[in-house]
């Protein structure tokens, strides 16, 4: 570790996890041999697994689950509030006890394009392709390529394709 990132006592490294240079984690879970690019911020109560990668500028809010194998590319973001509001109903700042944290998945072997928002209450499922730019508004199927705002789903990937760098 360096001075240039902030990693809380409450963290939970895997083994050989990679750390780039100006991070922010506090209260999460990151598993064994995940990447995890610069100035990415991690909070509390989110988990990522094992051999992940996670790119530059990528936003990971409390509540969201990201299982092994996956890929985030640069600039995700992640929201965990579908209704956010700065002040409760008295006109206070709103505190942890004025809303609810909603859950996002990101299953097994799920890979992310840069610059897509992620919406709570949303799963993307297992190998699932969510392309660069794409706003996710609802549940992805698994093996699927979706793209666009609404993210939609463009096809289905063959199980055993020849070619995984097959554009699209």
């Amino acid at each position: 570790m360096n001075s240039y990132n902030c990693i809380a006592a409450d963290v939970k490294l895997g083994a050989s996890v990679r750390l780039a240079q100006f991070i922010n984690l506090y209260g999460c879970e990151i598993g064994d041999e995940t990447k995890i690019g610069a100035f990415v911020e991690i909070q509390k109560n989110a988990t990522v697994g094992k051999r992940c990668k996670i790119s530059s500028h990528s936003f990971i809010c409390e509540g969201v689950v990201i299982e092994d194998n996956v890929f985030i590319g640069h600039g995700v973001t992640f929201i965990n509030d579908s209704y956010p509001r700065a002040t409760a109903a008295g006109g206070n700042l709103q505190t942890e006890a004025d809303w609810k944290v909603e859950r996002t998945i990101i299953r097994r072997g799920a890979s992310i394009g840069s610059g897509v928002t992620i919406l709570s209450n949303t799963t993307i499922g297992e190998n699932a392709i969510v392309g660069a730019g794409s706003v996710v508004t609802k549940d992805v199927p698994p093996n699927t390529i979706v793209a666009g705002n609404p993210a939609r789903i463009l096809r289905h990937i063959e199980e055993k394709q020849e070619d995984p760098h097959v554009r699209i």
